[in-house]
């Protein structure tokens, strides 16, 4: 009996300590950045041709969005699935269960996608209308098959998010990591319908399993001199692998399309000489020019006069 309250008291503990502790540091990684300009993607344009079991990539604006773009050297930090409305599901119980998870109006444009401190969740597609946003759609797609997948992925709605899988995948694909790849690491141990936690784009890479469609599989010649194909560890899949596999087609509608000859030329660029430097903002284009030239003429004067005290150098004072 004192062994059990030791434990409930430990637990508690635990938990209470993770809550103080791990919140404020997921809500911080969580956060999302104000976007400096416009997207880049034309979103009511995506809202109307998107289609159920498209993928969506994000690029994020998150602290965390940044970590994964750096570890998967990619332009795309989540991804998630979309389900369309809850009266395009064909099955009702199916109908009935996403229901129960998404009590909002009947008409809103679904998805399904992990979400760090949140686990997987429902979600309606309006939440990314202020990210770049990519569609990458299953090529020939079977409409059972996608009704399957739209299953699975519903089933996983609960599940926990891994943060473990995020350290795990990072460990495997920097190069200049010292500890092992394959040491203590959960990655290469694969058992579908076993786990309690996942990411996004691994639920989805499973769901896509359960109906062996290919994402990036490896293909071989078997002992019969015959094509075969290889399923691919989901575990292993990121948002880049279904922008990077050719069983997907990517969409894209830009914010402004010239479909003419050279309309291009009839963009409004700035006139004002301004020039978008990344995380570095915005600045004047001349004054990068000036800085550099300045910097050049310093050095070929260093470069001429080689000993600093010579009396010639001008640089001297």
């Amino acid at each position: 009996m004192a062994a059990a309250k030791r434990l409930n008291y430990t637990l508690t503990m635990y938990r209470t300590l993770k809550s103080c502790l791990f919140q404020p540091c997921i809500s911080f990684l969580t956060k999302d950045r104000p976007y400096e300009g416009i997207p880049l993607c034309d979103f009511e344009r995506i809202r109307y041709e998107v289609r159920p079991c498209d993928i969506l990539l994000i690029e994020g604006r998150s602290q965390v969005s940044d970590i994964i773009r750096s570890i998967t050297q990619s332009s795309w930090s989540h991804a998630a699935l979309y389900i369309g409305r809850i009266h395009e599901i064909e099955d009702p119980k199916l109908r009935n269960l996403l229901a129960t998870h998404f009590p909002g109006p009947a008409d809103s444009q679904l998805i399904i996608e992990g979400m760090m401190g949140r686990g997987t969740i429902v979600n309606t597609i309006s939440h990314y209308a202020n990210d770049h946003v990519r569609v990458c759609r299953p090529r020939g797609l079977a409409r059972i098959d996608a009704q399957k997948i739209i299953e699975y992925a519903v089933h996983k709605i609960g599940t926990a998010y891994d943060m473990r899988h995020i350290l795990d995948l990072a460990r495997f694909l920097v190069p200049w990591t010292i500890i092992p790849r394959r040491f203590r690491s959960r990655l290469f141990e694969y058992n579908p319908g076993e786990n309690t936690k996942t990411v996004c784009s691994s639920m989805i890479a499973e769901a896509f399993d359960s109906v062996n469609f290919p994402i990036l599989p490896l293909v071989k010649t078997n002992a019969e001199d015959k094509v075969e194909f290889i399923a691919r560890n989901p575990k292993l899949c990121t948002p880049r692998d279904f922008d990077y596999s050719p069983y997907f087609d990517i969409i894209k509608y830009p914010l402004v399309e010239f479909d003419g000859a050279a309309l291009y030329h009839k963009l409004p660029w700035n006139k004002d000489g301004l020039m978008h430097h990344d995380k570095a903002g915005i600045r004047p284009l001349h004054k990068q020019k000036i800085k550099k030239k300045r910097t050049s003429v310093i050095r070929r004067l260093h470069a001429k006069f080689k000993h600093p005290n010579d009396p010639a150098n001008p640089l001297q004072s």
